[in-house]
């Protein structure tokens, strides 16, 4: 499916905001509201718009600090990989885990209370994670940009 330019204004304005009527939506990309109701949902269909979701305050939940921890494997073999992300996903306090190329194999993105949060996070979970042979973290002092939007350049084909 090739989306259009009325395909992408729509994406942009529900990056912005998810919650947005969709009489308001069809307003902001001059559409008819049928139309624009049949649109998000050939948008969603196609997977182009995997979910909505509302984003929170971390400090407020007490989750304030963010952290990135490189992490080294023991083997880098298929059942190792495994393992270690079957483990990953029953962690509530790690936001994403991505498989690197370069020096370390994963790098994980956590959010916990604080240092001493952390540092039992470490302990009792991220070092007991199958294969884990070392980790490096780094704390995060300010975030400088933070955003989940997804840049539609205009006119930009789309992947098929």
């Amino acid at each position: 499916m090739q989306i259009d330019r009325v395909d992408r204004a729509i994406l942009i304005e529900l990056q912005r905001d998810g919650r947005l009527t969709n009489a308001e939506l069809a307003r902001r990309v001059n559409l008819s509201p049928p139309a624009c109701l049949e649109r998000v949902r050939r948008l969603e269909k196609a997977g182009y718009i995997l979910g909505y979701v509302a984003l929170l305050d971390p400090a407020k939940l007490g989750s304030g600090l963010l952290v990135f921890t490189e992490i080294v494997l023991d083997r880098t073999t298929p059942e190792v990989f495994e393992r270690f992300r079957d483990a990953v996903m029953t962690m509530p306090e790690i936001l994403e885990c991505h498989m690197v190329a370069g020096g370390f194999d994963y790098l994980v993105k956590a959010r916990v209370r604080d240092m001493a949060a952390y540092r039992d996070f470490l302990g009792s979970s991220l070092v007991a994670l199958p294969g884990v042979r070392e980790t490096h973290t780094y704390a995060v002092m300010e975030e400088v940009k933070s955003t989940t939007a997804i840049t539609l350049p205009p006119g930009q084909p789309a992947a098929r």
